[in-house]
């Protein structure tokens, strides 16, 4: 299911940071296949690409012991992997990065359908600080689970997960369009509470299966869990500052709601 318009919300401004992130994300892409080659396209490429996913990517034994990992072994020699900036700026660094063309499109578009609501509601450099603290958040929390993995954490999949999370408490009522590729191809219109609740209760069936096989899964989704919950928590957190009730309400009545009401009244 990928989600591609939501149809409830017009802003007036131009979502400058959410256009920037996808830009960035899109440089650093083109820039892993001038080094890796087309192999990258669709999760391969040179042992180029994978220096650079070890060099910039987020390690969790890195920050569990204090201990930079300096070298890739290889059948012929040891590679320098050794990351020219201290080794915790790779839980920012690694969100710009992606394994292959399709996990940059799609985290993108989910970026795009949802980041520029959440910006408008947040403003520019509250968003921005929100999309970095919940994609730390989310590499935290796949450290939680695999503290002593070597595995580099690459992808914008947890600060985007924080976007959804607090999409999710700001406007569950809005109605998303949705492209279903399943044996046939088709477009579904559904609540965001729908669509990004059951997305995130089917992120925690996957999780849960995925423990105790963190080095033959491909995709962290304690990531997805991790800054989907800071994103809410955050949200909440925001709403209660500026004095804002932490859940939204449906204002929207059906109409026989309003015939009722509107009889009473007369009476």
């Amino acid at each position: 299911m990928i989600p591609f318009s939501d149809a409830d919300v017009r802003n007036p401004t131009l979502p400058v940071v959410t256009l920037a992130l996808i830009g960035i994300s899109c440089l650093v892409f083109l820039y892993e296949l001038q080094i890796g080659g087309f192999g990258i396209l669709t999760g391969g490429g040179s042992i180029d690409i994978n220096v650079f996913f070890f060099k910039w990517g987020f390690i969790p034994e890195e920050l569990t012991t204090g201990e930079a990992i300096t070298g890739l072994r290889t059948r012929l020699n040891v590679l320098s992997i050794e990351t020219p900036l201290p080794t915790w700026t790779t839980l920012f660094t690694s969100m710009f990065i992606h394994g292959g063309f399709f996990h940059l499109a799609g985290n993108m578009m989910f970026l795009f359908v949802f980041g520029d609501n959440m910006e408008h509601r947040l403003g520019r450099v509250k968003f921005l600080g929100f999309y970095l603290i919940t994609g730390v958040a989310a590499a935290l929390s796949q450290l939680a689970i695999d503290p002593h993995s070597q595995t580099p954490l690459v992808g914008a999949s947890g600060a985007i997960s924080g976007v959804l999370g607090a999409y999710l408490l700001t406007y569950p009522f809005n109605r998303v369009k949705a492209l279903i590729i399943f044996y046939i191809i088709t477009v579904v219109e559904l609540r965001a509470v729908w669509l990004l609740g059951g997305w995130f209760v089917w992120q925690l069936i996957q999780g849960v299966m995925s423990l105790g096989l963190s080095d033959s899964v491909s995709v962290a989704f304690f990531a997805h869990i991790g800054g989907f919950v800071a994103g809410l928590i955050l949200i909440a957190a925001y709403r209660l500052v500026i004095r804002e009730p932490v859940l939204p309400f449906n204002r929207r009545r059906p109409p026989w709601d309003n015939w009722y009401r509107a009889g009473r009244h007369r009476d």
